[in-house]
């Protein structure tokens, strides 16, 4: 069975392992000596891993929203976080 963007598991990856393997398909991609079968391959891989570290972003994004300010516009604490 061929691999494809839904099938291909890169939930555990960490962020900065995600963008390494990222960076380096691209690399191989940009130097144009994959055969096609293999760049389609890998372009669905680098897809989700795209996806991953967009997942990753975004609930980071959402930590740093839970940081209560004060009404001059202060830290004054955090929230807890729901459940991640």
């Amino acid at each position: 069975m061929t691999e494809t963007a839904e099938t291909i598991d890169v939930s555990g990856y960490t962020f900065e392992k995600a963008v390494a393997e990222l960076e380096s398909i691209v690399a191989r991609l940009e130097r144009g000596d994959v055969a096609l079968d293999e760049s389609i391959a890998i372009y669905e891989r680098g897809e989700a891993l795209k996806k991953h570290c967009e997942k990753l972003l975004a609930a980071a994004e959402n930590r740093i929203e839970k940081i209560r300010l004060d009404r001059a516009g202060k830290p004054q604490g955090v929230e807890p976080l729901d459940g991640e």
